[in-house]
């Protein structure tokens, strides 16, 4: 498998400013994030809650308002399938970007230790 990089990112809130399940003002500076990537070989995963007629909706947007296409739509890439010979539930990507992640050392950073 030649290892370019898998990037997946959520649609609601991160490449879309909208409220779900309408689509609203593209982020512009992640959709440049992407294009640089796609170009230079990486894959990229839509991953999303949406599914049936609102993801339509969302991949209709991001064809026509972005100008993206993706390699997966909430599955893995092909390749990853090929290559590990299953496809898990979970994603396998190098980076994931969503309005709801958080970076785990920040986030631990604030946990307390309950005792």
């Amino acid at each position: 498998m030649d290892r370019k990089q898998i990037i997946a990112v959520d649609f609601d809130g991160t490449l879309c400013f909208s409220t779900w399940p309408d689509t609203g003002e593209p982020n512009q500076p992640l959709i440049d994030y992407l294009k640089i990537h796609k170009k230079a070989g990486d894959k990229l995963i839509l991953w999303t809650c949406r599914s049936g007629v609102i993801l339509d909706k969302a991949l209709s947007w991001c064809r026509e308002v972005a100008k993206l296409e993706f390699d997966a739509v909430n599955d893995n890439v092909p390749e990853v399938i090929a290559y590990y010979g299953n496809n898990s539930r979970k994603i396998f990507c190098d980076i994931y970007i969503d309005d709801k992640a958080c970076v785990p050392d920040e986030f631990c950073g604030k946990c307390r230790i309950i005792q």
